[in-house]
């Protein structure tokens, strides 16, 4: 959800093509899906598509990108360790997140979990614009 936000925010501002935006996991368990359809459905309800299939997240992608944004601590360790000194975690651009700045896991919980996250993602996308065009 969090590439299709920050992408859908993006265009609303007109800063679209300022960014290149791709998403991957650290896990190669969905590789070739779509989105869950839950997520897929949250999305939708605000008018942003979810473009992307799942991929898992390459050493060239460590080198390539310009930052890495994890979705928690796990991940974040996860890119660290394959020398990602880019990567920071995507609620670090949400203001007044207190110390928990994990997304949580929606897939196992009940339907709310993606509206949750959604509305997490937008504030954090919203800071995370914010941060990179504040020059």
């Amino acid at each position: 959800m969090a590439e299709g936000i920050f992408l859908h925010r993006a265009e609303q501002r007109k800063l679209r093509h300022h960014f290149e935006v791709d998403s991957a996991g650290t896990g190669s368990w969905h590789i070739g899906s779509r989105p869950d359809p839950r997520a897929i459905a949250t999305a939708s309800k605000y008018g942003i598509e979810l473009p992307s299939i799942a991929r898992q997240v390459t050493e060239s992608d460590v080198d390539t990108f310009d930052l890495l944004l994890a979705m928690d601590t796990s991940n974040l360790a996860h890119l660290e360790g394959m020398g990602a000194r880019n990567a920071k975690l995507m609620r670090h651009y949400e203001p007044s997140t207190g110390s928990d700045l994990d997304v949580p896991d929606p897939y196992y919980g009940d339907g709310d979990g993606f509206e949750r996250v959604y509305e997490m993602l937008v504030t954090s996308c919203d800071g995370l614009i914010d941060s990179l065009t504040s020059n």
